[in-house]
């Protein structure tokens, strides 16, 4: 199942009381990962640190520790002896970068049973080296990075290359998806949003998630930036892993008894799936009887437009169609609604079989 996360920088924050209540609001919407970075902080934040990741492991958090060699070395400690993330109440540590693949191979044999978690940006044999030293798999993840830099972040393609060589391994994959509060900071003083994917960066968050989960290459999704509004958490938490959902603008004088066709009812695309179309065809039987008389319909209807038959459709009334290529309509269509732009880059996820939702 699924996991989603926030991220916490209490030395930047400088506000533990807040940071805390943040904890208690991911909480509140089942959330039960926490990231947190070490890359820049000095010994003198490290108690901060400690107190409030023993404050989210009481609220039933896991909690990532983004590490780097230059972490090891200031802190004394090796890949032999990990006890001082441990010591933290660390659950894990994501290895911002690597060492040789054999020291990443060992550490997750640790007495701890902290999850080595390493970076999965990288288009290099990296992790292939690593699992070459037969390391214990139960306790390697993989993660991939955020980026503040704008047009710095992953193409979608070497994300999808990337996931799914390690996806091959069976190993987890966890991505970042940015908050679009104005003030929501990360660990650096450059702050243009934080995703994993570049075409993210200015979507509304469900959307980033909804996204992710569509791959089918993402475990585990992450706020990257602090602190995401309590809708936002919300939103991404209402959200079904396993289905397709697509946000949609309704057309006018859309009737009831298509609102429930559009809305409350179970659909996914038919098997035998056409170019022009997925069709939702089991509620024509449900709503055989219905009302559904001609209202708008179009003599051309473009990909993106969500229609339901109607009545001089004869048997097929009341069948749901979102539109993948130009087609004409001879009148038998209604026009109930439109993929939002933004959306429509869910539609290239659109194949035969897959449950979906249409939301509002």
């Amino acid at each position: 199942m699924p996991r989603l996360g926030i991220s916490l920088y209490p030395d930047v924050s400088k506000d533990i009381k807040r940071d805390k209540e943040y904890i208690d609001l991911a909480a509140k919407y089942g959330y039960t990962r926490l990231f947190t970075n070490l890359l820049s902080v000095g010994k003198e934040d490290l108690e901060v640190f400690r107190e409030l990741n023993k404050y989210a492991h009481d609220k039933g958090f896991e909690v990532i520790l983004d590490v780097a060699p230059s972490v090891f070395e200031e802190n004394n400690c090796s890949f032999n002896d990990l006890s001082f993330f441990k010591e933290l109440y660390a659950d894990g540590i994501r290895l911002d970068e690597g060492f040789n693949g054999q020291k990443e191979a060992h550490m997750t044999m640790n007495p701890e049973r902290l999850k080595i978690e390493v970076n999965a940006s990288q288009d290099t044999g990296y992790i292939d080296n690593i699992l070459s030293y037969k390391p214990y798999k139960d306790n390697l993840i993989t993660c991939h990075n955020f980026y503040p830099q704008r047009y710095t972040a992953l193409s979608y393609e070497l994300f999808m290359k990337t996931s799914k060589q390690i996806k091959k391994n069976n190993l987890k994959v966890a991505a970042f998806v940015t908050s679009q509060v104005k003030d929501a900071f990360g660990p650096w003083p450059v702050n243009d949003g934080l995703c994993t994917l570049e075409m993210h960066r200015d979507l509304p968050i469900d959307l980033q998630v909804r996204h992710l989960y569509a791959t089918e290459v993402i475990d585990d999704i992450l706020v990257a930036n602090c602190y995401a509004s309590e809708e936002e958490l919300a939103l991404m938490a209402k959200i079904h892993p396993g289905k397709l959902t697509i946000k949609i603008e309704l057309q006018d004088e859309v009737s009831e008894v298509e609102k429930e066709i559009i809305f409350n009812y179970p659909h996914f695309v038919r098997g035998d799936m056409s170019e022009f179309m997925a069709r939702s065809t089991m509620c024509r039987i449900d709503y055989k009887d219905a009302n559904i008389t001609p209202k708008i319909t179009p003599a051309v209807l473009h990909r993106g437009d969500v229609c339901i038959l109607n009545e001089k459709y004869g048997r097929y009334k009341g069948e749901l169609h979102i539109i993948l290529k130009d087609m004409p309509n001879e009148g038998n269509i209604n026009l109930v609604g439109k993929v939002l732009e933004k959306e429509m880059i869910m539609l290239e996820f659109i194949q035969p079989w897959k449950p979906f939702a249409l939301i509002k």
